[in-house]
């Protein structure tokens, strides 16, 4: 390639062109990566929930166990309310989790098929860009052989006759 006055025009084209075609691959993969850091998100919610249940569980008890200490001996059963109180977290708990693991279901779904669409994108970016690419080096050709003449033609031209 020769150099002319378009030259840095047509390198500033298609280093634009390129930088376009790379945020879209890193535009694709930053999807990617939400998509999974959600489902991470979930899973750990799903911990925290069952601790958080726990810990709850324990402090009712521990209630139940300081007002049958502050009473009379027999004044009062706080076993049925225990158990009660046990099969209402239990309830609770299995239902979160039952929610939280359709949730992950669903985004390990998600995901799956995000990443065929992505591929899919990918190949038709990459194709696209190739083909501006090479339409670009063309444009970039004729306009090199123009000024080629342009210049050839000055050249020949006796501007003192």
């Amino acid at each position: 390639m020769t150099q002319n006055p378009f030259t840095a025009v047509f390198d500033a084209q298609r280093t634009a062109l390129e930088q376009s075609q790379s945020f879209a691959h890193e535009a694709l993969e930053a999807q990617r990566a939400s998509i999974s850091a959600v489902a991470d998100v979930v899973e750990t919610s799903g911990s925290l929930a069952e601790s958080n249940a726990e810990l709850t569980k324990g402090a009712v008890h521990a209630y139940f166990d300081a007002l049958e200490a502050s009473m009379p001996e027999e004044a009062a059963e706080f076993d049925d309310l225990r158990d009660l109180v046990d099969e209402g977290f239990d309830s609770a708990t299995e239902a979160q989790s039952q929610s939280l693991e359709a949730v992950l279901e669903a985004l390990e779904e998600s995901e799956l098929a995000y990443e065929e669409f992505a591929a899919n994108y990918s190949e038709v970016v990459d194709s696209s860009f190739d083909a501006a690419l090479e339409a670009h080096e063309q444009v970039e050709e004729n306009v090199e052989s123009v000024a080629d003449n342009v210049e050839t033609a000055a050249d020949e031209f006796d501007a003192s006759a």
